[in-house]
């Protein structure tokens, strides 16, 4: 089986698979309440938070574009240093907000200080973040963040994205004060895709009581109404619950902090040995993605005949650069079920492409 270090979808263990090919439930039914009621408690715990989880049957976009219409009637801050975050930015625009970008050079993370100025200037009724900027391999500093956002301007909402972080990075969502927080299935999670989950505070769902179009499948007054029944107001996607209440027990089993460790070390030894093989990271060396190693490509590899070399030898391929970044970079994800001995042996392959 190809191994995929790639940031999403990502390699799913087979008895996740196989998690998913119990018969299905009619969606209203006891049975399927039992399970959908477990997932979602599950999370609450992956997500450090007291409040609901909502299980969306859309990608993590679908969350961002949940969390524009529903906090935001008019005024918007996103905080923009990559192609992912920039796309939350693209959602506010397109549902008709004022949104305005604190813009970061990609590479670089949004700092205390920047937000800390862009709040003086205007009141914002919500600021978003992306923890981890998949493009960019650039983790944000978001305990500090949050924290600049409750002294400057504390009504403000805090919207954070951690589609390729959260179950691979640890992050309290109610120690740091954040009121929206996403995240979907097919990265570090190590499901399939399609399913995404969104922590929710309880002011949330007062300011969405006050806000006018909200739109339907995205209401959070509907989500909640059905969350309360255990249920969603749409058709879920069964087979995913069924796996996302299987593989909770798995990451649980492992252990947060050893699971939170293991991506860290993993990371770390990308970075390592990029540098030891004459090649530089592309996000500044303080904010460091723990689950995307973004590398610039300066030794000028060529990134589709290094993957269709991995792919034939080794079973394996990475992501080059996204968008621009494209040959200019490769990405190495090291997220959901893969270990250091198999991120040793990817790099064993490129160092024998290299040597060719």
């Amino acid at each position: 089986m190809a191994h995929m270090f790639v940031p999403g979808p990502v390699d799913v263990a087979p008895e996740v698979l196989q998690a998913m090919a119990k018969p299905m439930l009619p969606h209203r039914s006891k049975e399927y309440e039992a399970i959908h009621r477990s997932a979602a408690e599950k999370a609450q715990k992956l997500f450090y938070t007291q409040y609901r989880v909502y299980l969306g049957t859309h990608s993590g976009s679908g969350m961002q574009e949940t969390g524009i219409r529903n906090l935001v009637e008019k005024d918007v801050l996103c905080c923009v240093n990559g192609a992912f975050s920039k796309r939350w930015y693209d959602v506010a625009v397109s549902n008709g907000k004022n949104a305005d970008k604190l813009e970061v050079e990609w590479g670089k993370a949004p700092m205390p200080d920047d937000l800390r100025t862009a709040l003086k200037k205007k009141h914002y009724e919500a600021v978003t973040i992306v923890h981890n900027e998949t493009s960019t391999g650039v983790e944000a500093p978001l305990k500090d963040l949050c924290a600049v956002v409750r002294e400057v301007s504390p009504e403000t909402f805090i919207l954070v994205d951690a589609v390729s972080s959260l179950a691979g990075s640890k992050i309290e969502m109610d120690a740091w004060d954040i009121d929206f927080l996403l995240t979907s299935s097919q990265k570090c999670l190590a499901l399939p895709p399609g399913l995404s989950l969104a922590g929710v505070n309880d002011r949330c769902l007062q300011k969405a009581e006050k806000v006018a179009n909200r739109g339907w499948y995205f209401d959070l007054l509907l989500l909640e109404k059905h969350r309360l029944k255990d249920s969603t107001g749409m058709t879920p996607v069964i087979p995913l619950i069924y796996a996302l209440d299987f593989q909770l027990d798995r990451i649980f089993a492992e252990g947060l902090d050893a699971r939170f460790a293991r991506h860290a070390a993993m990371s770390q030894r990308v970075y390592d040995w990029a540098r030891a093989h004459g090649m530089s990271t592309y996000a500044d060396a303080a904010c460091l993605s723990k689950t995307v190693a973004t590398i610039n490509n300066d030794r000028n590899l060529s990134i589709p005949d290094l993957n269709k070399f991995l792919m034939e030898k080794y079973q394996m391929r990475i992501s080059n650069g996204y968008g621009d970044l494209k040959d200019k970079t490769f990405r190495i994800a090291t997220m959901g079920e893969t270990t250091l001995k198999d991120v040793d042996t990817l790099l064993a392959g490129m160092e024998a492409f290299m040597a060719k």
